[in-house]
């Protein structure tokens, strides 16, 4: 595939006015937020039933977590680069060329964002079926009720997403924080004293993919950098604050269950955090993980379609996607992208009631990681074309380069080797979705 080269122009500012609403704190809490869904209070049974022990269970999350960080600090400095709204969709086609850009986009509008948007949503109905009993219809429901709730308030102002975002991440620390007080603190050890103290099989390498699960999302934000005050030096900070603050959490978490619960209790169980709660807390130590996984959940939906909206945005500026001259419009009084997140909003109900999200977000893993791996790639190339000018000596610069950069790809090249050894047709059929947005693209370009 042949795609057009072209410099990479250093821009600052956004080619529409675009208010900046989003604070530090704010982007931060869109860096936390998206990482720390459900998965920390779920996968500590599944990594450690890989890892075989507890000491080698912190170590895969330990090791996810520095390839996650290497990941993000190669990120970063792109970012900070070319701080400009629709993160790595931009940063691909300056990178590699519009028709890469292009179809990482199109994956994302179309299929991945508004998906995944879907499945929080049900995830979120699922787990509050916990207080009030519901059926699969009424759950539906309720999704579409949550997810009305988040894009009206997105609609109205940027400013109360990222006020949403962070009271839910602040709220979904409240549950981590008590096992990990309660937990760490407490006289006895039984976990521990149960626990094997050798690795019991060859599971390491799995345990460790598993982690990278759940620490997946981070990247979100840097769709928001038009939207963030002085993007160059904002964006690095919050990626990388944001990931190292969620890898002491995820280890302190994992440590405080495995004080808590014996290993057979924790290998067996499909919510290992609320077991630990209950063992510390009684009955009522179930009900409030619950109550944290569903704010948690709310704050993973409103981060994900809040960041999500602005890749239709920044295509249908670059007039790459049907519909452009809708999806770059800002509404005229808030001044947010309405119809793009009326959009993902839109294909997140089709989703939802079809029952496809799972199915769909599965189907584009080993695609999304493509691009993914490639993105972390760039950062060669960006030094390569794109030198630091003299006035911009103090910009973000990726510590230990190259080692830094690589360990984050030599993290990418595994998990896609993983995906496509343990499910080639659903890798292959997830390139064949990418490639129907060719002729997409191209008839814009005739356009």
């Amino acid at each position: 595939m042949r795609t057009t080269m072209k410099p990479i122009a250093h821009v600052q500012q956004e080619p529409h006015s675009t208010p900046k609403q989003i604070t530090f704190v704010q982007a931060l809490s869109i860096v936390v937020g998206m990482i720390i869904g459900s998965g920390i209070f779920l996968k500590p049974g599944i990594v450690l039933s890989h890892a075989g022990s507890p000491w080698m269970s912190i170590m895969a999350w330990t090791l996810g977590g520095i390839i996650t960080l290497a990941s993000a600090l190669s990120v970063a400095e792109i970012a900070a680069a070319i701080p400009k709204s629709g993160g790595l969709y931009t940063y691909l086609g300056e990178l590699y060329g519009d028709v890469v850009g292009f179809l990482l986009g199109w994956v994302q509008t179309v299929i991945s964002y508004p998906a995944s948007v879907a499945a929080l949503a049900i995830a979120f109905a699922s787990y509050s079926a916990y207080f009030i009993p519901m059926n699969s219809w009424v759950q539906k429901l309720v999704a579409i009720g949550i997810l009305a709730f988040i894009l009206v308030m997105n609609v109205i102002a940027t400013k109360y997403g990222g006020i949403i975002q962070t009271l839910a991440t602040v709220g979904k620390l409240v549950p981590v924080v008590g096992i990990v007080g309660f937990g760490l603190f407490s006289g006895t050890a039984p976990g521990l004293a149960g626990m094997p103290a050798a690795v019991t099989g060859a599971g390491f390498g799995m345990a460790v993919l598993g982690t990278l699960w759940a620490y997946d999302g981070w990247i979100g934000v840097t769709n928001m950098a038009g939207e963030i005050p002085n993007p160059a030096r904002t964006m690095p900070r919050v990626i990388s604050i944001g990931v190292v603050f969620v890898i002491i959490v995820y280890v302190l978490f994992n440590l405080a269950i495995f004080k808590i619960l014996p290993y057979e209790a924790i290998v067996s169980s499909k919510a290992p955090g609320a077991d630990a709660a209950e063992a510390l807390l009684g009955s009522g130590g179930a009900m409030l993980i619950t109550a944290g996984i569903i704010v948690s959940v709310l704050g993973a939906l409103n981060g994900y379609l809040m960041t999500a909206a602005r890749v239709p945005q920044v295509m249908g500026e670059k007039g790459q996607i049907p519909f452009s001259r809708l999806l770059r419009k800002q509404h005229v009084k808030f001044g947010t992208p309405a119809n793009a997140l009326i959009l993902q909003s839109l294909l997140a109900v089709i989703y939802i009631f079809s029952g496809t999200f799972n199915t769909l977000t599965d189907l584009l893993v080993f695609v999304l990681w493509i691009f993914f791996t490639m993105g972390v790639f760039g950062v060669f190339l960006l030094r390569r074309r794109k030198p630091v000018p003299s006035g911009e000596r103090g910009r973000y610069r990726v510590p230990l380069y190259p080692i830094t950069p690589l360990i984050g790809i030599l993290g990418g090249i595994y998990i896609l080797g993983s995906t496509i050894i343990s499910n080639p047709l659903q890798s292959l059929t997830g390139i064949g979705i990418t490639l129907i947005g060719l002729p997409v693209y191209f008839y814009m370009q005739r356009r």
